[in-house]
């Protein structure tokens, strides 16, 4: 709770509950006991966002990683929580696939999250226009070494895909939290 006051003026309180801000004006009662504490509801900010580029390297794929999971624990979805879990993995599969694949020497990939009321999105995107994911994933081998992560990706979320842009391209992954 954070109290503001300003010189001839009476004090505000601010409160930050879950979904909804609410601003409470504090002044003496009219009969010298207690406070009066009008309510006006504001609603919060519907949409959080985080945008970061990094190195296109294994280093920069793990702090894309930590980055997601240290974000969503700030916006209240714990690092113990099956959504934050999940985020976490398919991060970490985008942008290894982003370092491996997607790579241009010189030029960095983009982590950004974006938290909607009822969706997380995930965007990593990459400057190689040249190389797409298949529309259509398919399973690999048992003893190959790669070609899991979209997979796993897609196993993971609601819905994925990828979108061009002037250079390169993003792919995407929309996760629904548990409960919604």
């Amino acid at each position: 709770m954070v109290t503001i006051s300003y010189p001839h003026c009476l004090p505000f309180v601010l409160v930050q509950l879950r979904s909804v801000r609410v601003l409470r004006l504090v002044a003496p009662s009219a009969y010298g006991h207690g406070w009066a504490m009008p309510t006006q509801a504001q609603p919060a900010p519907p949409v959080r966002q985080f945008a970061q580029r990094l190195s296109a390297t294994p280093r920069g794929a793990r702090l894309a990683r930590r980055l997601a999971r240290y974000h969503l624990d700030g916006w209240g979805i714990m690092y113990d929580s099956e959504l934050n879990a999940t985020a976490e993995a398919i991060v970490a599969e985008l942008a290894a696939n982003a370092v491996t694949h997607g790579r241009v020497p010189g030029r960095d990939f983009e982590l950004r999250l974006t938290l909607h009321p009822h969706t997380l999105r995930i965007e990593i995107s990459d400057t190689l226009t040249e190389r797409r994911p298949p529309q259509e994933l398919e399973l690999p081998y048992p003893e190959g070494e790669s070609g899991r992560g979209l997979v796993i990706v897609a196993a993971l979320a609601k819905e994925w895909g990828v979108v061009g842009r002037n250079v390169g391209k993003t792919v995407w992954a929309e996760v629904t939290p548990p409960g919604c």
